[in-house]
């Protein structure tokens, strides 16, 4: 804790302390008898009769139907050794939204970090005969914007059953460049593209620099106001592959990437730019870049016809060679950073019940595990589940007991885990003990939910609000463009539709039971030096670091 917060507590503890010495024995008991019965209050369900007066849906007015959008995929497009991804939807306003996915899988596991800077040098620093200023100044005359990711996503192994948990060593792993511009404009958004691509300037010292301090000061900064995805990454790092990997690009350990990166960009930059040329040469090999190239493309019937020569000619024009090498098929083989991630993994991600200390005054306390085993089939009804339990039970415990500022939970069905967060917490030893009450909670909610199919029909509601959300034009053609690259089915997303429109009752007794038995189970928490010291003596242990 600073000096300056120690200060406000003890100013504070000493006021309080005034006001209670003001009071007399009386005025003192109508506080605590007014205290017990707004717990009691806060505690307490509404009555059917004042639910009654909410307007809501009826399950009859949802559609049963999974909403799908218009795709059409041309492998080898023009013999160019480029895959392109279509969506005619009915009327884009004449605007074309594009994403050229370029593999990144042939890098290194330890340059994998590094993705983040990568990417945001080749928008930041210039390219080509462009410096940085001129480089936004093309892009904003001509297109409506233009920006690079990385995309690492979990595919459906062929061969297995869909909807189980998977090993977690099938993935795909993309640079993905995205823009969007009038069909009339397309040529300058695929020569930026193309500009970005090959020539971003790489060695830029002083503006690299300049990104890693302002990156480390974000970081530093997202540790203490955003504790919860913090700790929400460092557990799911300890369960699965693709955690594991993210956690390492964007989560806590990404921190102490960033200074070593400093370091290096300060006193050896020529290794550092030596990485980063390493990183290019690779995804834009000519031997295999093209056989690992997506282009998406989301606009309408007017537009496609506009920028159908454009498009062939852009192909042409990319890096590597159409008759190049082969790929491995991420969707038949274990991509090659699985095993060696499952080995850091043991070492870096160990199951141990970890604390990060910083300056602040409220807590952020994650607790997860392994809910489904791996092959485990897991139903759509979990997704009701989850978000009834975090609505509910997590809502009225922590955020409005327990004074945090959000109490909710995360379920990743692909791996299978589950968490329990909480944001900007008074508490930590009792919002643990609060999630350790969540299955007999629910268990209890499950039987309730037998005699009362409203409760249960407006939880199921919920959970298809969130699958139903009015999606953009280019939101639409990216929806559909993850689920092709991930290898889900029509049949599979029905299914699944299904079993959330036909949850049950016994599915919330189904899912207390697996929360009761949750495996492997591990917490991550963010906090002050004296709040784990309190959780300590109330027989909370962790292993701590002290992060600023």
């Amino acid at each position: 804790m600073t000096t300056a917060s120690l200060h406000f507590v003890q100013d504070e503890k000493a006021r309080l302390s005034k006001i209670k010495e003001s009071l007399d024995e009386a005025a003192l008991q109508s506080i605590i008898d007014k205290t017990a019965e707004l717990k009691a209050l806060q505690a307490s369900e509404d009555s059917l009769e004042a639910r009654s007066t909410i307007p809501s849906l009826e399950l009859s007015d949802l559609k049963r139907e999974v909403t799908e959008y218009p795709m059409a995929v041309t492998e080898n497009e023009s013999n160019t050794g480029v895959t392109v991804v279509r969506h005619e939807l009915g009327s884009t306003s004449g605007i074309v939204y594009a994403d050229l996915a370029v593999d990144v899988s042939g890098i290194s596991l330890e340059d994998v970090p590094l993705l983040p800077l990568f990417t945001r040098i080749m928008m930041e620093t210039g390219a080509g005969e462009y410096d940085s200023v001129a480089l936004s100044r093309r892009i904003g005359t001509h297109t409506g914007g233009v920006s690079v990711s990385s995309l690492i996503s979990g595919v459906n192994q062929k061969g297995a059953k869909e909807g189980t948990v998977t090993t977690g060593e099938h993935f795909v792993s993309k640079l993905l460049i995205s823009g969007k511009s009038t069909a009339d404009k397309t040529d300058e958004l695929f020569s930026i593209f193309d500009l970005i691509l090959r020539d971003a300037k790489l060695d830029s010292q002083s503006k690299i620099i300049e990104m890693l301090r302002e990156a480390k000061s974000q970081k530093e900064s997202g540790v203490q106001g955003s504790g919860h995805a913090v700790a929400n990454a460092r557990i799911r790092s300890r369960y699965s592959v693709l955690g594991y990997i993210g956690e390492k690009m964007s989560g806590l350990s990404s921190l102490d990437t960033v200074k070593a990166l400093l370091d290096q960009a300060e006193n050896d930059f020529p290794s550092l730019l030596s990485r980063l040329e390493n990183i290019r040469t690779t995804i834009i090999a000519s031997s295999s870049c093209r056989d690992g190239m997506i282009l998406d493309l989301t606009g309408d019937a007017s537009v496609f016809e506009k920028i159908g020569s454009g498009v062939e000619t852009f192909l042409n024009q990319l890096p590597g060679d159409a008759d190049g090498d082969k790929l491995q098929d991420f969707y038949s083989e274990p991509h090659p950073w699985a095993a060696q991630a499952k080995a850091e993994m043991a070492v870096e991600a160990p199951l141990v019940d970890e604390g990060f200390v910083v300056p602040t005054q409220v807590s952020y306390v994650g607790k997860g595990g392994r809910l489904y085993e791996e092959g485990e089939e897991v139903s759509g009804s979990t997704s009701v589940v989850s978000k009834f339990l975090g609505t509910g039970y997590m809502w009225d415990n922590v955020r409005v007991i327990g004074g945090a500022y959000g109490g909710f939970c995360q379920f990743q069905p692909r791996d299978g885990t589950f968490a329990f967060l909480s944001y900007r917490d008074p508490n930590l030893a009792s919002t643990i003990d609060v999630y350790d009450g969540a299955s007999k909670a629910l268990l209890q909610s499950a039987a309730d939910l037998e005699n009362d199919p409203d409760a249960l029909a407006t939880a199921i509601i919920g959970a298809i609000g969130d699958m139903d959300g009015a999606l953009s034009p280019d939101q639409k053609g990216s929806v559909q463009f993850k689920r092709w690259l991930i290898n889900e089915s029509h049949e599979q997303r029905q299914k699944y539709r299904d079993e959330v429109l036909n949850t049950k009752p016994s599915d919330f007794k189904e899912f207390a039971e697996r929360l009761s038995a949750l495996k492997d189970a591990s917490s991550a928490v963010v906090s002050s030096k004296a709040a784990f010291e309190d959780a300590n003596k109330a027989g909370k242990s962790f292993t701590l670091k002290e992060v600023m």
